[in-house]
């Protein structure tokens, strides 16, 4: 008589034994694949960020090709206010147009110095943003162009979808304290736009906020333009090109 009796005990123990086991199973499988989600946003991170500085490094040297294959098919490209290039054929014609074919010249310096970047990855995994501040150190002169691009991750590569490149200074050798030069100007390169710039805005010592993609990452808010005037209303007397400095 006992016997039936121990061995229904010893059944019920079991089984909720096995269920608390399966409960703790599935939470720690739920751990691992919440773990598994963050190392590849952050390794998503990181190849984001890579891929903009590979951007900097082949502009450095010329490397105008490879600097193209960096870029998705249908990707646009949009610096300073020279207006925006569709797809990966118009962007190598920009690069060639505006800066000449691949490679170095002798006496030629175009440094493309990146960095302050803060890089986001969508919750889908396959899209992302990125802002990045750059100075530039070229033949013309120095210039600081900001960066807010987005990405797309193909067959498990990430390239730049958009590239938004809106200068915020540019100057002669001279320095941006005695004179500063508009960069803004789609005349002034040989290959024409697909399409207008979608900002027009005035360089230093005027100023443009380039927006932020991301939300204060203290208050959760998103960032809104201030009521400020800004550009030619708030420096009238810029000196520039337009407006050289009186003697």
């Amino acid at each position: 008589m006992r016997r039936p009796l121990i061995l229904a005990a010893l059944m019920g123990a079991f089984a909720a034994s096995s269920a608390r086991a399966a409960d703790d199973l599935g939470a720690l499988s739920a751990q691992l694949d919440a773990l598994d989600q963050r190392v590849t946003r952050l390794e998503d991170a990181n190849a984001v960020e890579k891929l903009q500085r590979a951007y900097g490094y082949f502009v450095d040297k010329a490397q105008w090709t490879q600097l193209t294959d960096l870029f998705a098919q249908d990707a646009t490209l949009e610096i300073g206010g020279r207006g925006v290039f569709i797809g990966k054929p118009h962007i190598l014609d920009y690069m060639h147009g505006a800066f000449g074919p691949d490679g170095i010249k002798e006496g030629q310096i175009i440094n493309h110095m990146q960095f302050q970047a803060i890089a986001d990855i969508d919750p889908d995994g396959v899209h992302a943003k990125q802002r990045m501040r750059a100075f530039v150190m070229s033949n013309g002169g120095w210039g600081l162009p900001l960066y807010e691009n987005e990405y797309v991750k193909e067959d498990g590569v990430w390239k730049i979808k958009t590239l938004h490149g809106p200068f915020t200074m540019y100057t002669s050798w001279d320095g941006w304290a005695k004179s500063a030069t508009p960069n803004t100007r789609p005349d002034t390169f040989g290959e024409p736009p697909d399409l207008p710039p979608t900002v027009v805005y005035l360089t230093y010592p005027s100023y443009y906020i380039v927006p932020f993609h991301y939300p204060n990452p203290v208050t959760g808010k998103p960032w809104k333009p201030g009521t400020q005037e800004a550009g030619a209303y708030a420096s009238p007397t810029q000196v520039s090109l337009d407006n050289p400095p009186k003697p």
